[in-house]
């Protein structure tokens, strides 16, 4: 009884050592964060390393300090063995989306073979990483994808996009603007939801085209390769459908 009594105090002093830890971390990076409050802390990826999870207008970012908060580093974290970005796969899980709860009803539906995986993207006609990423996509079967036009590179050609929703086939009009950049020929005058896009995309914080969001709900900034592209929505149908 005395052996177990004095391992109990024991282990209620770690905690409450670890928590401590903890507090001086959370006190000492909030006085550097301009107002922002820090949301979480967990070990690093690094060995004697904290991850510090806090929200900006852009989302959820992390920084890394050292267990008295005497270092930081902001920055990206990679497995040189593996060659992964540690940072970037974090912030894809952190800022994820439910993808059931986006308003498909307000985007271009664009399906090629089965449609069977499907997949989200906010994307401006006159973004050169999203033309590029068309030509990515066009050589992906079976998928289907939402596009939510997201015209603001070019506000002044908004209407273009407008164009595409008011034309008799929404999907071959998106493709003949953003992939071979044919404007639309249908007038921008019919009801269409551009501006309830921009809404979106703004509390969703996409800043930047394209933004991607697969089933499972984690986003991804900028296009990829066919190749990369058909592992990630074959990962997505599986991870979701196991939820």
């Amino acid at each position: 009884m005395r052996k177990t009594c004095m391992l109990l105090a024991l282990l209620c002093a770690a905690t409450g050592a670890a928590a401590a830890d903890e507090n001086l971390l959370r006190r000492t990076i909030e006085a550097k964060l301009d107002g922002a409050r820090v949301e979480g802390i967990q070990p690093a990826p690094m060995a004697g390393w904290y991850e510090v999870r806090f929200r900006t207008p852009d989302g959820v970012r992390v920084i890394y300090t050292d267990e008295k908060a005497t270092y930081l580093i902001s920055g990206n974290v990679f497995d040189l063995k593996t060659d992964r970005d540690l940072t970037e796969e974090r912030l894809r899980t952190l800022n994820a989306i439910d993808f059931k709860a986006l308003p498909l009803d307000l985007a271009v539906k664009v399906q090629r073979g089965n449609g069977k995986r499907v997949m989200a993207m906010f994307s401006d006609p006159y973004c050169p990483a999203c033309r590029s990423f068309e030509r990515e996509l066009v050589q992906v079967s079976d998928v289907t994808i939402y596009v939510f036009m997201f015209p603001v590179i070019r506000p002044e050609n908004a209407d273009q996009s407008r164009s595409v929703w008011c034309s008799e086939d929404r999907s071959k009009a998106w493709l003949d603007l953003a992939l071979r950049g044919r404007p639309p020929v249908a007038k921008a005058t019919c009801d269409n939801p551009v501006d309830k896009v921009l809404s979106l995309g703004r509390s969703l914080n996409v800043g930047s085209t394209p933004t991607l969001i697969l089933a499972n709900g984690v986003r991804y900034k900028g296009g990829m390769s066919a190749d990369v592209l058909r592992s990630a929505l074959d990962e997505a149908s599986r991870t979701a459908a196991a939820k």
